[in-house]
């Protein structure tokens, strides 16, 4: 199994960044780290996240990581991950 980042999820990790590091660049900084590497406990076990079915047929799952809501999409031998967000924001 792989992990593949899309553009999405990439600009979400980059406004998630912005917006801690007009705070607080260290916490920014840590917040981001935790976030990715989150996803490898995911190569062990990817279906523990809750399955999403609004999206099915799609295999679309999240898992919660500390506050933060990361949605993935497993295809195959790979895993994308395609959204992420703070529980509190209406996404």
């Amino acid at each position: 199994m792989q992990v593949k980042w899309t553009h999405k999820v990439l600009s979400d990790l980059a406004r998630l960044y912005e917006f801690l590091a007009a705070v607080n660049r260290q916490t920014a900084a840590l917040t981001v780290q935790m976030l990715t590497t989150a996803p490898k406990n995911l190569l062990m076990n990817p279906r523990i996240g809750e399955q999403l079915l609004e999206f099915e047929p799609r295999e679309v799952r999240r898992i919660i990581v500390n506050r933060y809501e990361m949605r993935y999409e497993i295809q195959e031998s790979t895993l994308y991950l395609l959204r992420l967000s703070h529980t509190r924001e209406d996404r």
